[in-house]
């Protein structure tokens, strides 16, 4: 990973499987989720991936059959059949569920408080 890419990449990435659906207006995609952090997310390309690009996204994970997080994303880039997105905007019920999903996966709440003070910096 050269510098800038490292420097960027200030938030812990947890690697995740659940149900995950790109959206944009009346279009949606489903799609593999790869990993996920409090700042966005990795997924892999879908099938007739042809986004607007001035119109929003919008990524729904489901955690549960009522629990989801739901955040407008942005594309930041596009490589080898994979997508990542940069969270743009999240509502507080999807950020409370976000934030516990990490804090159970990374296991150090010391790092998980550094990357939320990031959060409300960056």
């Amino acid at each position: 990973m050269n510098p800038s890419a490292h420097d960027r990449r200030r938030f812990q990435r947890i690697e995740f499987d659940a149900d995950t659906v790109l959206s944009q207006g009346e279009r949606s995609w489903p799609v593999e989720l790869h990993d996920l952090s409090l700042k966005g997310l990795l997924v892999s390309e879908p099938q007739e991936w042809t986004p607007t690009p001035s119109e929003p996204l919008v990524a729904r994970i489901l955690l549960s059959e009522d629990v989801q997080v739901v955040m407008e994303v942005e594309l930041a880039h596009r490589e080898r059949g994979q997508l990542g997105f940069f969270c743009k905007h999240i509502d507080l019920d999807s950020i409370i569920h976000l934030r516990r999903l990490v804090e159970l996966n990374i296991g150090d709440s010391e790092l998980l408080e550094r990357e939320l003070a990031a959060l409300g910096r960056g």
